[in-house]
């Protein structure tokens, strides 16, 4: 997802633009791919909830939504 992620800012970003984020969506829990996966990097990583039935694509929207305006008030 890094890479992905570098990518995208490197390449697809305007100035001006946030930074890019990541979401990953699993379906079960693998704490060795979690500590692997997120090794180094920079940023903090949280959980916010563990889902057992993949949302609707509006419910993501919802809850992304949600969240971004938690961050703001902070």
């Amino acid at each position: 997802m890094n890479m992905y992620l570098n990518y995208y800012k490197d390449n697809e970003t305007n100035e001006g633009d946030n930074p890019p984020i990541g979401i990953i969506l699993c379906a079960s829990k693998n704490e060795n791919l979690v500590k692997y996966s997120t090794a180094g990097l920079p940023q903090k990583v949280f959980v916010n909830k563990h889902m057992i039935n993949l949302p609707k694509e509006e419910d993501l929207q919802r809850i992304i939504e949600e969240e971004q305006q938690k961050i703001s008030k902070s």
